[in-house]
């Protein structure tokens, strides 16, 4: 249910270029990871949102090309593994007052990223089918007995 190709960014990179990435993708919401190790896999050491910029550069007056993406992103941030349930999921998620997190395999690395949007589109991709299978029911029931 992931997004399979998050967008992502260094830490060493400049908030300029993090908002200028976020603004080209239409994203708000960045994985920050270390570069690629031998077999190409990433590991993520924070996230940086938009309102990360705004609350930690723009309010403060800050030169968002004098500060790193390392310098205001959200340290540790909630990571799932691939294999947690989705009801187990939507639970960490809410504890951390989250609507976005990181995807990572067996050895940390990033697979992609879930949000609550994509949970809200497959549950009402779900609806649709259960009102579908009412409407045959009753379209069935009419032509068998009229």
């Amino acid at each position: 249910m992931c997004q399979r190709d998050p967008i992502i960014v260094e830490e060493s990179e400049s908030v300029t270029a993090a908002a200028r990435l976020m603004r080209e993708q239409h994203v708000g919401y960045l994985i920050v990871t270390q570069p690629p190790n031998a077999q190409g896999a990433r590991n993520v050491t924070g996230v940086l949102t938009d309102r990360d910029i705004v609350v930690a550069v723009v309010a403060r007056e800050v030169d968002p090309g004098s500060v790193k993406v390392g310098d205001v992103m959200t340290r540790s941030p909630l990571l799932i593994g691939e294999d947690h349930s989705l009801d187990a999921v939507l639970c960490f998620m809410r504890d951390a007052g989250v609507r976005r997190v990181p995807v990572v395999g067996k050895h940390s690395e990033l697979l992609g990223v879930l949000s609550l949007d994509d949970v809200l589109r497959r549950m009402a991709d779900q609806l649709m089918n259960v009102a579908g299978s009412i409407r045959s029911e009753l379209r069935t029931e009419r032509l068998v007995r009229p």
